[in-house]
């Protein structure tokens, strides 16, 4: 489990396709604190690290996670928003994050506000469980945000200069893909409303 506070920005060092699998090389700050089989969440996908090489890992993705973020369309040095996943004396400082991404959105909008920024996303949603609500909480890139507008099939958030400088958020422009996890509890809460109509 996650909680939406990226820990780094890493940066994707090599590719290599393999059948239907992309194994991706990582470097960032915390690699060499790292050990085989452990979770890291790649812009909010989480991966099993498979090796580790200095400053590096390596994490493999299968189609079915290709199919579903962005992270098919990584190069090589594309930046990554990352976080490790959460030790259970930790304190909870975002919200409930899986790794598991619901669908892909667009970057429909950014706003300077002059202090932060406000960015604008449209997804298509595929099941009732893929909604927001204002004040609620929203994974984008693995990044835990809260919405400020809510809609059908498009959101916003505002992002204080911390995250901006720290995160995929400083050079994200419109028209980028970004992976959005929609609340968890959201998605349980939707579910059941649904089993009773």
């Amino acid at each position: 489990m996650f909680t939406g506070i990226v820990e780094c920005l890493g940066e994707v060092q090599d590719i290599r396709p393999e059948n239907t699998n992309v194994h991706l090389k990582v470097s960032a700050s915390f690699a060499r604190e790292l050990r085989v089989d452990q979770s890291v969440a790649h812009n909010g996908v989480c991966l099993t690290v498979t090796e580790i090489d200095g400053d590096t890992f390596w994490v493999t993705a299968v189609q079915e996670t290709l199919n579903r973020s962005n992270l098919g369309a990584l190069q090589k040095g594309s930046k990554v928003n990352l976080e490790r996943c959460m030790k259970a004396t930790d304190r909870f400082e975002g919200h409930i994050v899986q790794g598991h991404v619901d669908t892909t959105g667009i970057c429909s909008g950014v706003e300077d506000l002059n202090g932060s920024w406000k960015f604008s996303f449209m997804y298509e949603p595929s099941d009732e469980s893929h909604m927001t609500v204002p004040k609620g909480s929203i994974t984008v890139n693995g990044t835990s945000l809260t919405v400020v507008d809510s809609h059908d099939n498009s959101f916003s958030v505002v992002v204080i200069p911390y995250t901006y400088e720290h995160t995929l958020f400083g050079g994200m422009q419109v028209g980028d893909p970004v992976n959005l996890e929609f609340d968890i509890i959201g998605k349980y809460l939707a579910r059941l409303n649904a089993r009773r109509s």
